[in-house]
């Protein structure tokens, strides 16, 4: 199956490598490139493609405002991708529904391979970004109890959610809860569909969000 992607950015240059890079995979097929928000959404519209890469800033219309759009309004997942590396991009570009959030300076195969676990259905997050984020929510202060919003998970799936928010990969939670990683998919699915989850990103987010993790949380 072949992924089609947008690539949006306003430096010309920048856009049509990611776009070269891209296209020569032969599972991947960039379907246009445009060069601000306003024209990412349009595109994403009219080709219903299943990633667009955004540049967080453009004009017209910024890449957080045309990630918010696009997820409000299609299945498209966005990977974000700027040259700052600061930590109000990367938390209003999660809240805003992206997938994954990279630096221009990624390595051409980091770059096809965070195309593909977000087309896939999973998120992806440079390394600096995901302890930024992390340390974030462990260093506020510890909510006072888990949210009711949790109540309509089963233990298994709140135990789930739990290991999913200490950044605990598949094969990770597996062991930890002695079962076969199609069974920990199939928990991860539920957690997702239950709280309104696009990915694992917004799942650790709301682990911290709701006090199922805390600063006082073990590791």
């Amino acid at each position: 199956m072949t992924i089609r992607v947008v690539v949006a950015d306003d430096q010309e240059l920048v856009r049509s490598g990611f776009a070269l890079i891209l296209d020569v995979q032969p599972d991947i097929e960039v379907v246009a490139e445009v060069g601000d928000g306003a024209q990412a959404v349009d595109a994403v519209r009219r080709l219903a493609p299943d990633v667009a890469l955004l540049d967080i800033r453009m004009p017209h219309l910024d890449g957080i405002e045309a990630c918010r759009a696009i997820s409000a309004a299609s299945a498209c997942r966005t990977v974000m991708l700027t040259t700052f590396d600061s930590d109000e991009y990367v938390y209003e570009a999660l809240h805003a529904g992206a997938s994954g959030f990279l630096l221009k300076d990624v390595r051409r195969d980091d770059l096809v391979h965070a195309v593909r676990v977000v087309a896939a259905g999973d998120a992806l997050l440079a390394p600096s970004v995901t302890r930024r984020l992390v340390a974030e929510y462990t260093s506020r202060p510890a909510a006072p109890a888990p949210s009711g919003r949790l109540g309509v998970l089963t233990a298994r799936e709140r135990e789930t959610l739990l290991l999913l928010g200490r950044g605990l990969s598949n094969a990770e939670i597996a062991a930890e809860l002695t079962v076969s990683e199609h069974t920990v998919k199939t928990h991860v699915g539920h957690v997702l569909a239950k709280l309104g989850l696009r990915d694992r990103i917004q799942a650790v987010i709301c682990a911290y969000e709701t006090g199922l993790i805390s600063a006082g949380s073990p590791s």
